[in-house]
C-alpha cells in the first residue's frame, strides 16, 4: 500500500506513518463495524493499525496488547453505551495513560463517542472527560468523524518529544459536539426498568446494595469522628459503594462532606508533590465553596507540605462550622510515586497531632480512606503510614445468605438451594461477580445451565472482566508463574507474591500457604489460558 496514498475526501496522509491502536468493546454493535471502517481509512492513508480482533486470547495476546499500547503514537478509543462501562477498555486506557507519563505525551489518546454521550466508569471518566472528543451518532456521521480523525491524525508529529521537554497537552481536534437528547440503548433491551447495570459504584438508593458488617462499622466510626478509618479490600469488592454511604452519613449528621477518587488525577497533577497538594487545596476549596483560594496563600519559599497544610488548617477547617469527613478513593494510585511516603506521612502527622492535643484543629477532620493494595509493600517506615493506625475495616465477600438475599431481590432466578450452591461454586462471594451473575440470570432469562456453559467463555458475559485480570497477571512474567503454580495446588512463595495476588482480587487465603484461586471461575478461565 502506498504510504500517501489518499482516500477520497480525505486530507494528505501524514508524511510518516504513524502507529495507530483502536480500543473498543467486543461483540458491541455498531462498534464493530465503525472499527472496521476506521482501521480500513487510517491503513489506507498510510498509518499502521493495531486491534486486538484476530488474536487467540492467552499469554501472548496480553503481551502484544500492553506493547502496542506502549509504543502507539495515538489511541482511538470507541466509547458506546456497552463500552462506557468495560473493565478491558478501562485498562487498556490506563495502560495508554501510564505509557504517555513515561514518553512525554506518546500516545495521544482520540477518543470517539459512539452514540452515546452519558458518563463514564473510572478509570475511564478520569482518563477521558477532559479530552474533547469525535461524535458519531449514525452512518451518516461516519465519513466526517473518519475526515477529522486522520486531519489529527496528520498533524500530530511522528517524532517524540526530546526528553525533559513538556508533554504535549492533547490537541482538542473537534468542536464541542452538537446539543444531543439523553443517550438511549443502542438497540432495543428486554431488560426491565427495575434493573440497573452492574459495574461501578452501587447507586445510593439501589435495592440491590446488600450491608455487610463493615456498614455497621464505617457507620460507628463516622459518628465517632475518628480521626483516620481505612476501608480495605480487593478490586471490585464495593469499597467505593461503602464510602458513599459513609459520606452521605456524614451529610445526614450535619458533617462537611469532601470526596476525592484518584483515579481522576491526571499525569500532570501527579508529577511534583507541590502540583498534587494544589489539586487537593483546590478539589477541596470548590466543593466546600470557600471564599480563599490556595493560589492566594501559596507560598514557593514555604515548602509544599507546609503550605498544604497551613492551608487546610487556616482556611478550611478554621472555616467550618462542623466537622469535615474528606473520602479518599483509589488512593493505591499514589503508592508508585516518588513523593508517597511524603503526603502519607503528612495524614499520619495529623492523627498524631490529635491523640496528642484533642482541641487542635486536626480534631475536626475525619480521613476515610479506601485501597486495595497492601501499603506496606510501599511504605517503608511504618511509623510514618497512616495505614497502621486508626479504624482499619476489610470489605469481605457476600456469605450464602446474602447471596440468597441477593437472589431474592432479583427476582428468585435461582429456585432451589441446589441451584443457589452451583452458582455460589462457580462465582464464590465475589459481590461483582455474584451481582453480574443474578443480573444475566434475571434480567436477560439466561437459565443456570447457559451460565454454567457461558461464564468462562471469552466471549461470555464475564469476559471482558475475566481478560482484564489476564492482561494484568501477563505484566508480570514471575507473578503469572506464580499463578500457576497457584492454580497446581501450590502455595505463593513469597509474602509479597501473595498480598499482590490476593489484593488484585484473583486468590483469597489468610496466608501464602492458604493461597487458593478465588472461585470456579477464576480458575476455569486462568488454567485455559495460563496453563
Amino acid at each position: 500500500m502506498q504510504e500517501n496514498q489518499v482516500h477520497s475526501g480525505v486530507g494528505p496522509a501524514s508524511p510518516q506513518p504513524l502507529r495507530v491502536v483502536i480500543v473498543y468493546k467486543r461483540d458491541a454493535y455498531p462498534d464493530e463495524a465503525l472499527m472496521r471502517l476506521i482501521a480500513e481509512r487510517v491503513e489506507q492513508s498510510g498509518h499502521a493499525v493495531f486491534i486486538d480482533r484476530h488474536l487467540t486470547l492467552g499469554v501472548e495476546w496480553a503481551k502484544e496488547i500492553e506493547r502496542e499500547i506502549r509504543q502507539a503514537d495515538a489511541i482511538i478509543p470507541l466509547l458506546s453505551a456497552e463500552a462506557a462501562g468495560s473493565e478491558m477498555l478501562g485498562y487498556e486506557l490506563e495502560m495508554a495513560r501510564d505509557a504517555a507519563r513515561e514518553r512525554h505525551g506518546r500516545p495521544q489518546l482520540l477518543p470517539i463517542r459512539v452514540n452515546y454521550t452519558g458518563p463514564l466508569v473510572e478509570p475511564m471518566a478520569g482518563i477521558l472527560d477532559a479530552i474533547q472528543y469525535l461524535l458519531w451518532e449514525s452512518a451518516n456521521d461516519s465519513e466526517g468523524v473518519v475526515t477529522e480523525l486522520l486531519d489529527a491524525l496528520g498533524r500530530l508529529p511522528v517524532s517524540e518529544p526530546a526528553a525533559g521537554n513538556p508533554p504535549p497537552q492533547g490537541r482538542r481536534f473537534t468542536p464541542p459536539p452538537k446539543p444531543a437528547p439523553a443517550a438511549a440503548p443502542l438497540r432495543p433491551s428486554s431488560m426491565p426498568a427495575v434493573f440497573e447495570s452492574v459495574g461501578g459504584a452501587v447507586p445510593l438508593r439501589s435495592e440491590f446494595y446488600l450491608p455487610r458488617p463493615s456498614d455497621g462499622e464505617l457507620h460507628a466510626a463516622i459518628a465517632r469522628q475518628d480521626s483516620i478509618v481505612l476501608i480495605k479490600g480487593a478490586r471490585q469488592m464495593g469499597k467505593t459503594s461503602l464510602l458513599a454511604r459513609g459520606l452521605e452519613q456524614a451529610r445526614g449528621q450535619g458533617m462537611r462532606v469532601a470526596f476525592t477518587d484518584f483515579q481522576k488525577l491526571n499525569a500532570a497533577q501527579l508529577e511534583n508533590v507541590n502540583g498534587f497538594y494544589l489539586t487537593l487545596a483546590e478539589s477541596l476549596a470548590d466543593q466546600l465553596r470557600l471564599a480563599k483560594l490556595p493560589a492566594e496563600t501559596w507560598d514557593e519559599r514555604r515548602g509544599p507540605n507546609v503550605n498544604f497544610e497551613r492551608y487546610l488548617r487556616r482556611e478550611v477547617l478554621a472555616g467550618l462550622e462542623a466537622p469535615l469527613v474528606w473520602g479518599l478513593d483509589e488512593v493505591d494510585r499514589l503508592f508508585g510515586s516518588v513523593f508517597s511516603s511524603e503526603v502519607f506521612g503528612l495524614f499520619r502527622s495529623w492523627h498524631n497531632e490529635r491523640a496528642l492535643d484533642p482541641a487542635c484543629p486536626w480534631a475536626g477532620l475525619t480521613l476515610t480512606i479506601a485501597y486495595a493494595t497492601e501499603a506496606h509493600l510501599f511504605i517503608a517506615d511504618l511509623n510514618q503510614s497512616p495505614f497502621n493506625v486508626g479504624t482499619r475495616l476489610t470489605v469481605e465477600d457476600f456469605t450464602p445468605l446474602q447471596t440468597a438475599e441477593l437472589n431474592r431481590r432479583y427476582g428468585h432466578p435461582l429456585k432451589t438451594d441446589s441451584e443457589l450452591n452451583r452458582f455460589t461454586h462457580w462465582v464464590g462471594g465475589h459481590p461483582y461477580l455474584v451481582r453480574r451473575g443474578l443480573h444475566e440470570l434475571s434480567a436477560n432469562q439466561v437459565s443456570l445451565e447457559s451460565f454454567e456453559s457461558l461464564a468462562s467463555r471469552d466471549e461470555g458475559f464475564y469476559g471482558d472482566h475475566l481478560r482484564r485480570i489476564l492482561v494484568l497477571l501477563v505484566k508480570d512474567s514471575a507473578l503469572t508463574e506464580i499463578a500457576r503454580g497457584v492454580l497446581r495446588g501450590e502455595p505463593c512463595p513469597t509474602p509479597e507474591s501473595f498480598y499482590r495476588l490476593r489484593s488484585a482480587g484473583v486468590i483469597v487465603g489468610a496466608t501464602p500457604a492458604e493461597a487458593r484461586p478465588r472461585c470456579r471461575l477464576y480458575a476455569t478461565y486462568l488454567k485455559r489460558h495460563l496453563a
